[in-house]
């Protein structure tokens, strides 16, 4: 699938941890489930992390609260106690989370800051979702803002807020709108990138600690290629 080094648990990005939660920047490539492919997810790596650096014996709790795409990098949220898991997984449905995505897109969008509403149809075939303007059978509601907030020497970097999490989304409604991202041959780009990967980050996540109660907000390091560093430059 990748050229990259995929995870393991030495060399697991790790951008916040506390006795409930652990926090991870996904590198592109890494499923964070197990999936018919059979490739070791970022669930176990995570879990072969926690029980080498605290030396727990047996089996190591954590619980899967939300997923990305496996191309796609960024922010992967695990829970690591029966507490947590409930309660991240009711803020996580109640939306009572502010999830921030950076997408490398191939053209400039129609408008420099939009809200993008579609009907989105998964056909499982080609695990692909279609945008529709009009709700059809079996179709569902997405939502999302976007605004560009920078202007690469080919590329156009935008800033994505959902309020839905529907299937491949972010991909499927910005490729609507002649916004392709970069390396996303399923939804219209020209060429793959060599990894693999797609140029979509979940770059940062805030909510209130569901134990703590604190003000927990993260942002995940960009990839480290020659596109992304121009887009922090």
């Amino acid at each position: 699938m990748s050229s990259k080094v995929l995870s393991n648990k030495d060399n697991l990005q790790v951008i916040y941890e506390d006795n409930h939660i652990i926090i991870i920047n996904k590198r592109a490539g890494d499923i964070v489930q197990g999936d018919k492919t059979g490739d070791k997810p970022l669930s176990d790596v995570v879990k072969e992390y926690i029980k080498d650096k605290y030396n727990k014996p047996g089996n190591v709790y954590l619980g899967t609260v939300h997923r990305l795409d496996r191309p796609t990098t960024g922010i992967v949220v695990f829970a690591k106690t029966s507490k947590a898991l409930p309660r991240l997984n009711k803020l996580f449905a109640s939306k009572d989370i502010s999830k921030t995505y950076w997408a490398i897109v191939n053209n400039k969008p129609p408008k420099a800051n939009d809200t993008l509403i579609n009907w989105l149809k998964k056909n499982p075939k080609n695990n692909k979702s279609y945008a529709h303007t009009k709700e059809i059978k079996d179709s569902k509601k997405a939502i999302l803002h976007y605004k560009l907030i920078k202007t690469l020497q080919r590329y156009f970097l935008l800033e994505v807020n959902l309020e839905t999490g529907r299937h491949h989304q972010i991909r499927c409604q910005l490729s609507n709108i002649g916004c392709i991202i970069k390396g996303d041959l399923k939804y219209g780009a020209q060429r793959s990138n060599k990894d693999a990967s797609i140029h979509l980050h979940a770059r940062q996540i805030q909510f209130t600690h569901p134990v703590s109660k604190e003000a927990i907000n993260v942002i995940a390091p960009l990839p480290k290629d020659a596109i992304w560093e121009a887009c922090s430059n």
